[in-house]
């Protein structure tokens, strides 16, 4: 190992139900990763079980007094973070939280931010104030199943519309509610991934995605991808399991893509956002047939397996992953 280059842990797992997705992200960095100018260790962390995995197939604990291991013999303290849970601790301020106490930069953004932006339903009311449109919604605490009638949830949110939980990623819990004898169903399918669920306004239209990073000297804005599911919507399968188009560029005009880089850059902006995130969103129509931008939801360690946007977006922008990861980091210090 080179003493003289920054040792990287990419940090993955974590304990919500996308820890195995996490997994592949962090295989898909590590394969990226420049390796001449960084010590890169993949670290796998859970609740009551951190380690590193390491080539040889050991698997070294982490000490969390200072986010240390040993190998062969030498204690390896980590001089940087790269974040890849999807969920919690990675994505919601927790591990951030963690990491600020010993001083170690990390590639997410702030412990704020990232609370922030794991909650859908805070994460839109307070986008609204910025002018950033949403569908509407309406929230729900475990054990207020009866706080709105069927009939009040169809009367303000139209059928059909989407059951999720409030904070799980990878469409986890989600449901496409068609009538309203499905909702009960629905709930509790959403409430089984956590304790507050939304109920949120169908939007009729084409789903995009896009990427962005800034760093001190510039900002990256990605080419637009546009989602083409084959099922109901964009669900699990669809993300992981190939049931789906990914198109990029989009299958839109230089215009609207232009006006939808816009927005990612102002929303990082508001959020002031540190790393790649990646925004999605819904295309609809006015009354005009001009296109409306919706935005959907804000991921802030976006999935890096084989079959993730930002890869492919990297790539069609001619870019270099490695560069980019070179460029998240270096930004820190």
């Amino acid at each position: 190992m080179d003493c003289k280059k920054k040792n990287i842990a990419i940090v993955c797992g974590g304990d919500s139900s996308e820890h195995d997705v996490s997994l592949r992200s962090a295989q898909g960095i590590y394969e990226s990763f420049d390796h001449k100018r960084y010590n890169a260790f993949v670290a796998e962390i859970s609740t009551g079980d951190w380690h590193v995995n390491l080539p040889d197939g050991t698997k070294p604990e982490i000490d969390k007094n200072d986010f240390s291991f040993v190998h062969n013999g030498e204690k390896v303290v980590f001089d940087y973070a790269y974040i890849t849970i999807h969920g919690t601790p990675g994505e919601n301020g927790i591990l951030q939280g963690y990491l600020d106490l010993l001083h170690i930069p990390y590639s997410t953004s702030s412990v704020l931010v990232e609370a922030l932006t794991f909650d859908k339903f805070a994460l839109n009311n307070f986008l609204r104030a910025f002018g950033v449109r949403v569908a509407d919604s309406i929230l729900l605490r475990k054990g207020e199943d009866d706080k709105f009638t069927p009939e009040e949830i169809e009367k303000r949110l139209g059928m059909p519309c989407f059951v999720k939980p409030v904070a799980e990623g990878s469409s986890f819990g989600v449901t496409k509610v068609k009538k309203t004898s499905e909702l009960a169903q629905a709930l509790a399918h959403a409430f089984a991934q956590g304790d507050s669920v939304m109920i949120e306004r169908f939007l009729d239209g084409t789903e995009v995605t896009v990427g962005c990073y800034k760093t001190r000297q510039k900002t990256v804005l990605l080419p637009v991808t546009e989602v083409v599911s084959d099922n109901e919507f964009f669900d699990y399968d669809a993300k992981y399991n190939g049931q789906v188009q990914e198109i990029t560029p989009a299958r839109i005009s230089p215009e609207l893509t232009r006006k939808l880089q816009q927005e990612t850059s102002r929303i990082y902006d508001i959020l002031d956002c540190n790393g790649i995130i990646r925004i999605d969103y819904i295309i609809t129509r006015d009354e005009n047939n001009a296109p409306v931008i919706n935005m959907l939801e804000i991921n802030t360690t976006p999935g890096m397996t084989v079959t993730s946007f930002i890869p492919q977006q990297v790539r069609c922008a001619g870019l270099e992953m490695s560069e980019v990861l070179s460029d998240i980091i270096e930004n820190q210090f």
